[in-house]
C-alpha cells in the first residue's frame, strides 16, 4: 500500500540491528485482554489480529484512557504531529526514559498522550560474534506486558489521520542486560490508572514511577525465524534448546 511504501525508508530488518524492543508479540485472543485490563471500549474490533512478530511500522492495540479504558489500534513508529512527512517516523518506534521529557518529538505529548502498550513478550538480540541470538522474554505467568508509550495523531496531506506511538525504553535491569542494554519500562497492573490518566508531574511523579519498576521476565533463546517479520507463527517463540 502507499501508506507501507511511505513508511519504511529501511527494510524492517534494519531494526533488530539499530534499535532496543524492535519486535514484541500479542498472542491472546480479544476477550482474554478485555478480561487482564478491564477494557471498556475496543474499537475496531474486527481489525486485530494476534501476532507472534509484531515489527515496526505495523498495527497493534494500545490503551488509552478516553474518560474509560479505552483499545485503539496504531502504527509502531510514533509521528509527531508537526511533522511534514511521514519517512521520520521509522526512527520513532523507542523513546528514552533519561531524554522523554527534552525531545521535542516526546515532551509535548507526556501531559495528555501517554498511553499502554499491550504485549505478550519481546525478542532482543544478543551480540555473539558476528552473529546475533534472539531472546524471548515475556512475564513467568503469563500474563501481558503492559509497556509504558506515547501516542501521536498526525494528519496527512490528504487529510488522513495516522494514530502512531513509541515504546518508553530504559537501562536493563541486572539479570536481563547481558542479553540488552535497554529494555521497556513494563508496568505493574496498579499503576496504569496513574500512567494513563491526563496529569501529575511528569518530572516529579511520573518518571520515577517509570525508573522505579522491576518486572519480573523470564527469557530464553529463540531461532533466527524471527529475524524476518514475514514469518509469524507459534514457532517464533518456541525455545531454542527444548
Amino acid at each position: 500500500s502507499m501508506f507501507n511504501h511511505f513508511f519504511l525508508p529501511f527494510p524492517a530488518e534494519f531494526f533488530y540491528f539499530h534499535t532496543m524492543c524492535g519486535r514484541k508479540t500479542l498472542t491472546r485472543d480479544m476477550q482474554s485482554i478485555i478480561e487482564e485490563l478491564a477494557v471498556e471500549e475496543w474499537e475496531d474490533p474486527e481489525a486485530y489480529v494476534p501476532s507472534y512478530n509484531i515489527a515496526p511500522t505495523q498495527r497493534s492495540p494500545i490503551l488509552l484512557f478516553t474518560g474509560h479504558r479505552t483499545v485503539r489500534l496504531m502504527r509502531w513508529g510514533l509521528i509527531p504531529r508537526w511533522a511534514k512527512d511521514a519517512r521520520r517516523a521509522a526512527h520513532l518506534i523507542n523513546a528514552r526514559v533519561e531524554t522523554v521529557l527534552e525531545k521535542p518529538s516526546f515532551r509535548p505529548l507526556i501531559a495528555d498522550h501517554r498511553c499502554i502498550v499491550i504485549a505478550d513478550g519481546y525478542y532482543e538480540w544478543k551480540r555473539e560474534g558476528p552473529s546475533k541470538q534472539p531472546f524471548y522474554f515475556r512475564h513467568p505467568e503469563g500474563k501481558l506486558l503492559l509497556m509504558a508509550g506515547l501516542w501521536d495523531g498526525w494528519t496527512s496531506p490528504e487529510d488522513e489521520v495516522w494514530n502512531t506511538y513509541t515504546i518508553i525504553t530504559k537501562p536493563a535491569i541486572r539479570p536481563l542486560a547481558h542479553i540488552h542494554t535497554r529494555m521497556p519500562v513494563i508496568l505493574p497492573p496498579e499503576i496504569i490508572d496513574t500512567w494513563l490518566r491526563p496529569g501529575g508531574d511528569p518530572s516529579r511523579d511520573l518518571l520515577p514511577l517509570l525508573n522505579e519498576v522491576r518486572p519480573r521476565l523470564q527469557m530464553y533463546a529463540v531461532s533466527s525465524r524471527v529475524n524476518s517479520p514475514r514469518n509469524n507463527s507459534p514457532e517464533c517463540i518456541l525455545p531454542l534448546h527444548s
